[in-house]
Order: structure tokens, then sequence, then C-alpha cells
């Protein structure tokens, strides 16, 4: 488990004054992946978002470590690029000492726009550990509705009203996507638990190959929830099962937070206004399915850890 007294004594490689909302979590995932880092030397990549935007503002910049933005769609690709220069030159004797890379993207720039790019980076085997900053929507260009957004979710693109309560379709399963790749380490984390991401920071940085993390970040804005709430929502969002932590290393499953009590799914719900419309007598049946959909895939991700465990 990451070490709190060590982690005091890294460096901190994403300065304060960002123009990030207050109660935003994405800068919370990228200062915190960069002191889990240390003091090995990183290079950053950024596909075009909410945490580029708000930290590149020319000519300002947040960042002291050497920082590369993307567009939407190829931050994988540009720092699978990146990396294989820097082991060709590393072969040819022109640079001598351990270089990291990573990439932070999104869920627009990653579930959906950047998918072909990252999926090529992680079949080739680059070494380099992508991280989703997954506030599931495009928040950056307006809250539109992205292949992260859960069912009965109110987005711009996909609102709820007369004819539609939110979106219809379940969210895409990114992570078992990444698994399915047969990379080194994949992982599900959370803001409001920093040892977990943490952990799970350094042991991506460590494997040989390829590494994605995939963490909940939850949007004050796009969400609806005062900002001091940010770490209580992203907490019953395990609590409730809605999104587990878990890490996938070598193959072998392993369920890193179990909830003492298993929450309804309401109580993760009910905290934000994306979903204030569910809780109308009529849309009881989309709660009901929401929560059926949770617990199968909850009974699921037990079922495999105990399976690839055992073998």
């Amino acid at each position: 488990m990451a070490n709190l007294k060590e982690l005091s004594k890294n460096p901190v490689r994403v300065t304060s004054g960002h123009r990030l909302c207050a109660g935003c979590g994405a800068g919370i995932v990228a200062r915190q992946t960069l002191i889990a880092a240390g003091s090995t030397p990183v290079v950053v990549t950024n596909a075009t978002g909410c945490l580029e935007v708000s930290t590149t503002v020319f000519p300002y910049s947040a960042w002291k470590s050497p920082y590369f933005h993307s567009a939407f769609e190829n931050a994988a690709a540009t720092c699978s690029g990146i990396e294989a220069a820097y082991r060709s030159l590393k072969v040819q004797g022109k640079v001598k000492e351990d270089i990291r890379f990573i990439t932070f993207g999104g869920d627009g720039g990653t579930y959906d726009i950047g998918l072909q790019s990252l999926s090529g980076a992680m079949e080739r085997g680059h070494r380099m550990l992508y991280i989703c900053y997954n506030n599931e929507a495009y928040m950056n260009t307006g809250i539109q509705r992205s292949g992260a957004t859960p069912k009965g979710a109110h987005t711009t693109t996909a609102p709820a009203g007369k004819k539609h309560q939110g979106k219809s379709q379940n969210k895409k399963d990114l992570t078992q996507i990444m698994i399915a790749h047969d990379i080194p380490y994949v992982a599900q984390s959370y803001v409001g638990n920093w040892n977990d991401f943490m952990t799970k920071v350094q042991k991506a940085l460590s494997v040989e190959g390829p590494s994605f993390i995939n963490i909940l970040t939850p949007c004050r804005l796009g969400w609806g929830y005062k900002p001091e709430c940010t770490m209580e929502i992203a907490r019953l969002a395990v609590e409730t099962c809605v999104w587990p932590s878990y890490e996938v290393e070598n193959g072998v499953y392993k369920v890193n937070v179990e909830p003492k009590v298993k929450k309804p799914v309401t109580e993760f719900l009910k905290l934000q206004t994306r979903f204030k419309h569910l809780f109308k007598p009529e849309n009881t049946y989309i709660l009901e399915e929401i929560q059926k959909s949770v617990d199968d895939k909850w009974t699921f991700l037990q079922r495999r850890a105990r399976s690839t465990c055992e073998a």
C-alpha cells in the first residue's frame, strides 16, 4: 500500500492556481498521480478536456513535468509515439535515465473519441499508464452524454422530459474492454480514497508494458451537487457498488474495497440533480432497473475475483 509518510516527501508536480471548478475531482487525480510517481521523471500527455483547458491557460501552466497537449482523439497515440522515441534513444545511448509516461483523458476522449487510439496503444504494448478521469459526460463542452454516462442521467443531449427520462442506454464498461486487451495491469478507483488510487498508480507504473486506470471523478457542475460533497459522492458510488474498486493483475481479479453494508443505489443517486427526475413515482421502474444492473454486475465481479484467485 502507498505510504503516506513517504508520499509526503515526493515533489508536487501539479501546482495550485489552476482554473478547475471548486470541488472538481480531476485536479485531485492529476496531483495524486504525480505525487505517487515519486521522483521518477515523468512525461505527461493530456487529451483536450476539462483538465487540459483549466491547467494550461496560455501563457501559464500548472504542470511541472514535461507536458504534451493532444487532441481529443489521439492522446494515447501521442504518448505511445513519445514512448517509442524514448526507447529508441535509450538503445542508442542518448538517454540514460528511466522515464515513465502517463496519459490523462476524460471519458469523452477515452470511452468514445479516443477509444481506437487507446486500443491501439494497449495492443502494441507500449510502457505507458493511461488514466481516464471519468466524470461520465462531456463536461468541458456543455455536459453532453458520453459512452460513460449512466442510464437515467440527465444531460444536455439526453435530457429528462416528457418523451425520455435522461439517457436510455446503459454505460459502456471500458474497464472490461481494457481487461480484454490482456495487458499487465487494469484497475478501477475513485476520488475519495487516496490510498487505493495512489497504490494503484504505483503498481501501474512498475509493470513492464501498458496499464490502465479508470477513476470515477465526480463533476459538481454536471452531476449537480455542492462542491464540498465530491468525496462523499465518490465513496457512495463504491458503497452502493455502482462503481466497484478493483484491479486485475496479469489476469487475476481482486476486489479492493468490499462495502461493509451494501447500500441501495438511491443513496448515491439522490444527492445529484442529474437523477432527480428518477424519483418521480412514474419512474420507479427505472430505479429498479438500475439497481438490478448494479446487483448483477457486482455478483459477476465477485465471482470473477473468486474464480481467478482460486485458479
